[in-house]
């Protein structure tokens, strides 16, 4: 076959690389040269070249739009303009037949860009509301997919499909007693998985550690508490392990985990989903949100795939109340989940992109 280019993009948070990882082995076996663009400084950069060591990576400038007063909302713009003309040099140079968009504010100078160029642009929605970048981007989008069926409300019609979760193969490769020994777990124990997302939460890692003393008597627990956010006094606690962030681990970690603690972003819980691990989510508040994890715990709730307790209600004695209730209903909730939808592979998704972007 005759070597084709794909541009992917998407950044911020691990929730808008995660997919972009899963297909790129896909685009490698279908002959296409993949090149990714990201921010400088943003968490994909780190992902991909750590996942990918030899597939390119371009930085460009990014810039973000914020929902409330700041004054960088005065200067971002600029540095989204910035970004739009690198795109277009580098677009002009890689000529790719597709760009392939995540989301996450670094993506909307790339899909900009390709729209100028004339280059077809897919688009992927995870949450259940579209994001400000999506929103951003979607003049500029050939089609768009989403994981919620209730997403294609905000979306026009003839060009937007449901295709339901994508999960990475790797994270079926993951392997039990791999992950118990990276963490040094030897008591046999059930394990739980604490996940803050990848900048943390000061929020569930403080509902944790007051109770680690409760915690430890029944339970290993698996802490992924965010950047910066390791406590030095507690990494010799037999029992318990504490990461600032995970990338190649994770899937050994997810099956070493009988349960899982974590924020409500829609890539992370429709794998544990997948894995068909019980578990609690603490949504981000509208605080710090714009309550895309409020509408994916609600739903998970209401399908019996999830138990939930809101952010403003976590205390110590709280979040205990609710972790006993997810251990009562692990049955029922596995049931649940063993009886939802399987999720589509890496390399049907990748089929899919290519056919609506040959199509447009």
């Amino acid at each position: 076959m005759k070597n084709q280019t794909i541009v992917l993009t998407g950044g911020g948070t691990a929730g808008h690389v995660s997919l972009n990882q899963a297909i790129i082995p896909s685009f490698l076996e279908q002959g296409y040269d993949v090149h990714y663009i990201g921010s400088k400084d943003g968490i994909e950069r780190e992902i991909i070249k750590e996942a990918f060591p030899e597939q390119p990576f371009h930085a460009i400038s990014s810039g973000k739009l914020r929902r409330y007063f700041s004054l960088k909302n005065f200067t971002d713009p600029f540095k989204v303009l910035g970004g739009v003309f690198q795109a277009l040099v580098l677009l002009k140079k890689l000529k790719p037949q597709i760009v392939f968009s995540k989301g996450g504010f670094v993506s909307v100078p790339v899909v900009m860009a390709a729209k100028i160029l004339g280059i077809p642009v897919v688009s992927h929605e995870s949450d259940v509301t579209p994001g400000l970048a999506n929103k951003l981007s979607l003049p500029f989008a050939s089609h768009i997919f989403t994981i919620f069926k209730e997403t294609l409300n905000y979306l026009p019609s003839h060009k937007s499909t449901c295709t339901g979760s994508i999960i990475r193969s790797a994270l079926f490769e993951g392997d039990r007693v791999r992950g118990l020994e990276i963490c040094h777990f030897t008591n046999g124990k059930k394990t739980i998985l604490v996940m803050g997302g990848s900048l943390g939460s000061k929020f569930i890692n403080d509902a944790v550690r007051n109770n680690l003393t409760e915690l430890l008597v029944t339970y290993n627990v698996i802490h992924l508490c965010g950047k910066g956010n390791v406590d030095d006094a507690l990494l010799q606690l037999p029992g318990y392990k504490q990461f600032d962030y995970v990338t190649t681990e994770l899937p050994d970690l997810l099956h070493a985990s009988d349960y899982i603690v974590s924020r409500a972003g829609s890539n992370s819980i429709f794998e544990f989903l997948a894995l068909k691990k019980p578990m609690l989510l603490i949504p981000l508040s509208l605080a710090q949100s714009r309550g895309d994890q409020l509408v994916n715990a609600k739903i998970f709730k209401q399908q019996g795939l999830a138990e939930v307790i809101q952010e403003e209600e976590l205390t110590p004695e709280s979040f205990m109340t609710a972790l006993a209730l997810l251990t009562e209903h692990e049955a029922d909730l596995i049931g649940k989940m063993t009886a939802a939808e399987a999720p589509k592979t890496p390399a049907e998704m990748v089929n899919l992109i290519i056919h609506y972007a040959k199509t447009k």
